[in-house]
C-alpha cells in the first residue's frame, strides 16, 4: 500500500513538491483579506480558498509573504492593533484588532461613513505594512477596511494588486442582489440599497464581539456556543413558545397496500410522506427570474455611476478606489467589463484566471480515469438513471430554489430516468421538505474538497442555477475539471466557459422550466453527453495552479520593476474576448444550441 502521510509534517511550514517554479525575484508581499487564511473556504468560501493558496504558492516559490485581515476580531483592549495570529504554510498571518468596520460586509452595511473614509485605520494599516519592509500589496478583499486605504498605499509608494473576487467595491451587499433574492439591475442611484438589506448598528455590533470574544478566549468556543444555545432556550421558554419536537411522516395514504403499489391515484410515483406544518415551510422567499440576454442589458446601462443617495456615493469611490490600483485583476471578463461599465479604467483591468490545487487533482483524476475518453451516459445504452449533481451552499444566490422549482415540472418518464445528488452548506431542511416527495432527490449534506475530488464518480452532470452574476465560480471549475458537463445559467462570468452543447447548456437565469427542458434534452437524447476529453478539449481556459501563481508572480515582478501594468499580449486577448459574440442559450430571444 502506499505511503500517503506526510513525514515530519508542520502546518505552520510549506512542502515544496519536486519541480515547483521558483521566482527569480524574491519580494515581501502582503495578502489582505477578511476571513482567517488558514479556514480556507471554510470561512469567506471561495475568495479565501483563493487567497490562501496563491499566498501558499508564493511561498513555495520564494517569496515573503504575509496576511492582514480586519472586522473580525475584537477585544477589551480600548485601541485598534495588529497582532500575530499564527504563521501557516509559510505564511505569517496577523488580524487588525477592534478595526472601526466590521466583517463580512453584511455587518457593515450601516457603517458607510466609515467604509468610505476610515483616516485612523487607513494609517495603521500603511504605517505598519511600510515597518514590515511591504513591496507589493495584493487586495483581495477590502471588506473591514476602508475605500480610502489604496489610494494611501498608492500615496505611500507601494505597488496595489486588487483581484475583485466579487461587487464589493460597488454593492456592499457584495453580489448586485437586491435584499439578496432579486438581481439588482439598477441600484437607482443608490435609492435602492436603502432598502437591501437589514442595517446593523456597527457600534452595538462591536461591543458584542468585544465582549463576546473577551469571554470565548478565556472559557473556549465549545462553552461560548453552548451559552449560546442555553440563551436562545431561555428566550423562547420566556416568549412561552414551545421547544419544537422532531419531524415525522403524518401518514403516507398507501400505507395499507404492504409491497404492492396502488393503481390510479398514486400512480405518479411520489412518496406521500404528509410533513406536518411548520415555523420554517416559507422561509424561504421566491428568487426573482431575468431575461436571457441579462448579461447584456446589464453592460449596456448607462445608469452605473448615476448618484442619488449617499450608497450612490459609496460606488462611486468604490471605482475610484480601484481606479487607485497599480492592477485590476478580475477572474472573469464579465467582472472586469461591468467594473469598466461603472467607471473602472479600462487601462487598470486585466483577467487573471484562477487556478488551485484541487482543480488539478480533478483534472488529473479524469485523464487517469479508465472512462476518460468514454460519454458517460446514454439514455439508449444505460439502464441506470442520469446523475445530476448541485454542489454549493444554500444561499439564494446560488439557486438551489430553482433547482427545487424545476424538479416537479419534469414529466414522471423524465423524472424516474434522473437522481438528483445535493451537496449543500447551510440549513436545507425547508428545500428537503419540499422535496421529500420526490425519491429521485437526495440530500447528503456540506463537503470539504478531500470529499469533492471522490464526488467526482458519485454524478454525470453539474447543476448550477445561480440567480446572481457569478463571476469566476469554483464549482464551475471544479465540474469542468472533473470533465463534467454543466447546466448553468447564463448570468455572469459562466458563459465564459460554456460553450452549448460541447460541455454544458445554458437558461435564462431563474427560470424554472428552461432548467427542467434542458434535463429533459439530456434524458430524452437530444443533446449527447460529451466524454470528460471532450469536456476538456471544449473548455481552454482552464488554468493550473502553478500557471496561477507564475501569472501573479509576473505581475509582481513587473510592478515592483515600474513596469507596464498591462502588457501587450494581454490587450490583445483582452479585445479578442470581447469581440466575440455572445452565446446563446435557451428560450427568448435566441434558441439554445
Amino acid at each position: 500500500m502506499p505511503r500517503l502521510e506526510t513525514p515530519g509534517f508542520d502546518p505552520r511550514e510549506p512542502i515544496i513538491p519536486d519541480g515547483w517554479p521558483s521566482t527569480d525575484r524574491p519580494l515581501t508581499i502582503a495578502l489582505l483579506g477578511w476571513a482567517r487564511l488558514a479556514y480556507q473556504a471554510t470561512q469567506g468560501s471561495g475568495y479565501n480558498l483563493s487567497a490562501s493558496e496563491l499566498a501558499a504558492g508564493l511561498v513555495m516559490s520564494g517569496h515573503r509573504v504575509i496576511y492582514l485581515a480586519s472586522g473580525r476580531k475584537y477585544n477589551l483592549v480600548p485601541w485598534m492593533h495588529i497582532a500575530h495570529t499564527q504563521r501557516w504554510r509559510g505564511v505569517e498571518c496577523f488580524d487588525l484588532i477592534n478595526s472601526p468596520n466590521l466583517s463580512p460586509a453584511s455587518y457593515n452595511f450601516g457603517n458607510m461613513p466609515a467604509e468610505r473614509r476610515c483616516p485612523r485605520q487607513t494609517a495603521a494599516v500603511v504605517a505598519w505594512l511600510k515597518s514590515r519592509s511591504v513591496q507589493i500589496v495584493h487586495i483581495h478583499s477590502l471588506e473591514g477596511f476602508s475605500l480610502d486605504l489604496v489610494p494611501s498605499l498608492r500615496a505611500a509608494g507601494l505597488p496595489v494588486v486588487i483581484t475583485p473576487h466579487n461587487y464589493w467595491y460597488a454593492c456592499p451587499q457584495v453580489d448586485l442582489m437586491h435584499q439578496e433574492r432579486h438581481l439588482c439591475l439598477d441600484f437607482d442611484g443608490g435609492r435602492r440599497c436603502d432598502t437591501c438589506l437589514h442595517k446593523r448598528r456597527p457600534g452595538t455590533h462591536r461591543l458584542k464581539r468585544r465582549l463576546g470574544q473577551a469571554i470565548e478566549s478565556v472559557v473556549g468556543q465549545e462553552t461560548t456556543g453552548a451559552a449560546r444555545l442555553l440563551f436562545k432556550a431561555l428566550k423562547r421558554r420566556l416568549a412561552g413558545l414551545e421547544n419544537p419536537t422532531p419531524i415525522v411522516p403524518c401518514g403516507d395514504p398507501e400505507t395499507a397496500s404492504g409491497l404492492n403499489p396502488r393503481q390510479g391515484e398514486f400512480d405518479d410515483g411520489l412518496i406521500r410522506a404528509r410533513l406536518a406544518p411548520e415555523s420554517t415551510d416559507n422561509v424561504r422567499k421566491p428568487v426573482s427570474k431575468v431575461a436571457i440576454d441579462a448579461n447584456e442589458a446589464f453592460l449596456a446601462a448607462t445608469h452605473h455611476l448615476t448618484v442619488l443617495h449617499d450608497y450612490g456615493q459609496r460606488r462611486s469611490d468604490g471605482i475610484a478606489s480601484l481606479n487607485a490600483a497599480s492592477l485590476v485583476t478580475p477572474p472573469s471578463d464579465f467582472v472586469r467589463r461591468s467594473y469598466i461599465r461603472m467607471g473602472l479604467a479600462e487601462s487598470r483591468a486585466r483577467v487573471v484566471r484562477l487556478g488551485q490545487p484541487h482543480f488539478d487533482q480533478l483534472h488529473r483524476r479524469a485523464k487517469r480515469s479508465p472512462y476518460y475518453t468514454q460519454r458517460p451516459w446514454d439514455p439508449r445504452r444505460d439502464s441506470r438513471p442520469l446523475r445530476l449533481a448541485f454542489l454549493g451552499a444554500m444561499r439564494p444566490s446560488k439557486g438551489i430554489d430553482v433547482l427545487a422549482e424545476a424538479i416537479p415540472q419534469l414529466p414522471r418518464d423524465i423524472r424516474q430516468r434522473c437522481q438528483f445528488h445535493i451537496r449543500a452548506q447551510g440549513f436545507d431542511w425547508p428545500v428537503r421538505k419540499k422535496l421529500a416527495a420526490y425519491p429521485e432527490v437526495a440530500f447528503a449534506g456540506g463537503y470539504d474538497i478531500l470529499q469533492l475530488i471522490g464526488e467526482a464518480g458519485e454524478y454525470d452532470v453539474g447543476l448550477l442555477p445561480h440567480v446572481w452574476f457569478e463571476n469566476s465560480p469554483l464549482v464551475l471549475l471544479e465540474h469542468l475539471h472533473a470533465g463534467k458537463f454543466v447546466i448553468a445559467s447564463r448570468l455572469g462570468g459562466v458563459v465564459e466557459w460554456i460553450d452549448p452543447p460541447r460541455n454544458g447548456l445554458l437558461f435564462a437565469g431563474g427560470h424554472a422550466d428552461q432548467l427542467a427542458d434542458c434535463i429533459e434534452r439530456l434524458v430524452t437524447g437530444r443533446i449527447a453527453l460529451p466524454s470528460p476529453s471532450e469536456v476538456h478539449e471544449a473548455t481552454p481556459l482552464l488554468r493550473s495552479y502553478p500557471d496561477h501563481v507564475q501569472e501573479f508572480d509576473r505581475i509582481y515582478a513587473s510592478l515592483a520593476a515600474g513596469g507596464s501594468d498591462l502588457p501587450n499580449h494581454q490587450r490583445a486577448a483582452t479585445s479578442l474576448i470581447e469581440s466575440a459574440p455572445p452565446r446563446q442559450a435557451s428560450g427568448s430571444p435566441a434558441p439554445m444550441r
